[in-house]
């Protein structure tokens, strides 16, 4: 019995593909966890690449590369598919920045727990706005537009046509630049209601001069925190939704521009 192996250049031509699906997949907060294990991300990748491939047939190249020209293509792709991936993952990188601004004012600027997923301890209300924001991201079906955007982004850069310029990277910079922006909006409800909640305090201490207000503090703050964190969680998914309702037009901007 004669097997028949796959040409030389359509094995290439899918190595290009699941290169940049890979590196996508490697970067997304969710599918790029640390907490799914190894086996399973590659199996994914190596999966939507294999559901993805047959679509791509002339959006990749055709004729057999050298080993040195191969390994330079799948660097560049591999590099597109984590800078789209990368945008996505700024909202959550704004979500657990907002979430420690409000942990540090409400005075748990201690109580640290062990995120599996960026393998870092870190404040304790972004751990809980973080899976907040990715059960919003699974709730809204934003999984799917990486689906979508994966067969777009070849029609948009087919493979090998990257040209990283100073466009590409001063939009990348940008959209970092307005994670810290996005993260005091996410964090601005409760930090206003701590600024009343200090003024009202400071007032009390003014009139009743034997109150102990510095050990007063400490439990009010956190229960109006909590109280107002969970107040505001519908005005979190909206803006959430918000932003992730903008990042089909982030990603075809990113790779317009390269």
């Amino acid at each position: 019995m004669r097997i028949e192996l796959l040409p030389l250049e359509t094995l290439q031509a899918f190595l290009v593909c699941a290169a940049r699906v890979a590196a996508l997949f490697s970067a997304l907060p969710v599918f790029g966890s640390a907490q799914v294990p190894m086996r399973i991300r590659v199996a994914l990748a190596v999966t939507i690449a294999m559901v993805v491939f047959p679509v791509l047939p002339r959006l990749l190249p055709a004729t057999p590369l050298a080993p040195v020209g191969l390994g330079l293509l799948l660097a560049r792709e591999a590099l597109v598919g984590f800078m789209i991936g990368y945008i996505a993952r700024l909202v959550f990188i704004a979500v657990e920045f907002g979430g420690a601004i409000i942990g540090y004012q409400m005075g748990f600027a201690a109580a640290n727990v062990f995120d599996p997923t960026s393998q870092n301890q870190i404040s304790l209300i972004s751990q809980f706005q973080n899976v907040f924001a990715i059960l919003i991201f699974l709730a809204f079906d934003i999984h799917h537009l990486f689906l979508r955007l994966i067969a777009d982004s070849y029609r948009l850069l087919p493979a090998g046509e990257m040209n990283l310029g100073g466009e590409a990277a001063l939009f990348l910079s940008r959209l970092t630049g307005e994670m810290f922006v996005l993260a005091v909006r996410f964090s601005a409800p409760v930090l206003v209601v701590l600024l009343l909640s200090g003024l009202a305090l400071g007032l009390m201490a003014r009139i009743f001069q034997q109150l102990n207000v510095f050990m007063l503090s400490f439990p009010v703050n956190i229960g109006v925190s909590f109280i107002s964190i969970g107040l505001t969680l519908q005005l979190l998914a909206v803006m959430l939704n918000r932003e992730f309702a903008a990042l089909p037009e982030r990603f075809h901007t990113l790779l317009n521009l390269l």
